[in-house]
């Protein structure tokens, strides 16, 4: 009776799913009252992900809320990437560029036993809240740092690097005024990535360049359609064998190269 109540709720709210994310609620939250005052919450549409407090990616469970972006499956293709680079390398060195919640940082680090990996994250709060909070739950040795990637004293502080890994901000202009209403609620600064989407991608190629070794490999997440302008970018910054692997929908998801 509860089970159809919570998930007439979601329905009523125009949710998708909602019997699987009653489930999901129930199995975090199994005291009544308490899924059903997550559920009237999720049926104004936040997120289910802050609302749980966590959200698996790679296989761990991250910890996540209002201020850090939430772990979405395509970005795993990101890290099928830089492992079928990386296990071939000894001890390789990654740095983990826009790090937010460290998932991808993490999941590398978990397959990598024998890497050393950092995370870069501007935002202080997501730094500490999240990113370290995450590395210290799953007792990953991955080094969370504060700083600006886009900040050329951040780039120069690294070198001999095996590879750079990154999701950045690439949601164009008009994507940020058709957000999704559960989106919304994620911070702009990890979702906007400048009038066309690309600020990012045109920035980090050439400024990260050196920290490089040679034979290093850049890789980034994109967004749908944006494939071929980032694989034109890194053509143009000098760095070859690039690759754009799709996701397990088929959506072009990754451009690396290297250098």
């Amino acid at each position: 009776m509860v089970i159809r109540e919570l998930v007439q709720m979601l329905q009523d709210a125009g949710i998708e799913n909602a019997e699987q994310e009653v489930r999901w609620i129930l199995e975090d939250i199994p005291d009544t009252a308490a899924a059903r005052e997550i559920v009237r919450r999720r049926a104004n549409h936040e997120p289910l992900q802050y609302l749980l407090g966590a959200w698996e990616f790679y296989g761990l469970r991250i910890k996540v809320g209002k201020g850090v972006l939430i772990p979405r499956a395509d970005t795993e293709a990101l890290v099928d990437v830089m492992l079928a680079d990386c296990q071939r390398r000894y001890q390789p060195h990654i740095v983990d560029l826009c790090t937010g919640s460290g998932c991808i940082a993490l999941a590398l680090q978990s397959q990598l036993p024998d890497a050393h990996i950092i995370g870069i994250e501007k935002d202080p709060d997501t730094c500490e809240c999240y990113a370290k909070a995450n590395a210290a739950y799953h007792r990953l040795n991955v080094e969370m740092r504060c700083g600006d990637v886009l900040d050329p004293n951040t780039a120069a502080a690294f070198h001999d690097l095996d590879g750079i890994v990154c999701n950045p901000p690439y949601l164009t202009e008009s994507d940020m005024q058709a957000l999704q209403l559960e989106v919304q609620h994620e911070p702009k600064l990890a979702l906007y990535g400048g009038q066309d989407g690309l600020h990012f991608y045109r920035l980090i190629p050439l400024l990260w360049k050196p920290a490089l070794k040679s034979g290093g490999i850049l890789a980034f997440e994109v967004g749908i359609h944006q494939a071929d302008a980032v694989r034109q970018i890194l053509e143009q910054t000098g760095y070859h064998d690039i690759r754009i692997i799709p996701d397990l929908c088929g959506i072009p998801r990754v451009v690396s190269g290297i250098v």
